[in-house]
């Protein structure tokens, strides 16, 4: 384990029985707080995607856009939102998907991505893949290509990374359960 995830799952709070009995959440929000961290977090993982030809960017609502701005402006491509249904003011693609607790739908802007444009899909966590999957059937429906999916954290013991695959096999995760 290296010294930033160290850092990392040193800072995370983990929350019992959220959003449901039987769960441990993972709360990333104090990471937040540290300034020095949070700047080592965007560091590295724009050190991991610089030499990946990446045209966009997107952010997984809400907790990937926190990262996922800032990782866009390092790598000087653009950002894109993905967020849940509705959210969108203009005319959005959409997917829904289950979760592993529930289901949801997402949208993104039919605008958003170029045909064929290489997407890096970027989320606070990987846990069933569920909403990394869906985020990656709407680069597709929007014309684009997964280039690779990024995290902050991943739940290896819920194999959310081998869904994933078919999608892309550049994956990066900075701390790993």
């Amino acid at each position: 384990m290296n010294n930033l995830e160290l850092q990392i799952k040193n800072t995370i709070r983990d929350v019992p029985d959220f959003p449901k009995p039987g769960i441990i959440f993972k709360d990333i929000t104090p990471l937040l707080s540290d300034v020095q961290l949070s700047k080592s977090i965007t560091d590295s993982l724009a050190a991991f995607w610089q030499n990946s030809n990446l045209d966009v960017i997107v952010g997984i609502e809400s907790r990937g856009f926190m990262w996922g701005h800032s990782l866009a402006q390092q790598l000087e491509v653009p950002f894109v939102p993905i967020r849940k249904k509705g959210k969108l003011p203009a005319e959005s693609h959409s997917f829904e998907y289950d979760l592993e607790y529930g289901s949801a739908e997402i949208e993104i802007h039919k605008d958003a991505i170029i045909g064929g444009q290489n997407v890096l899909i970027h989320d606070d966590l990987l846990a069933t893949g569920g909403t990394a999957i869906g985020a990656a059937e709407l680069v597709k429906i929007s014309g684009g290509k997964v280039g690779g999916f990024s995290f902050i954290v991943e739940l290896s013991f819920l194999s959310g990374r081998d869904k994933l695959e078919a999608y892309s096999n550049q994956m990066h995760a900075l701390s790993t359960y």
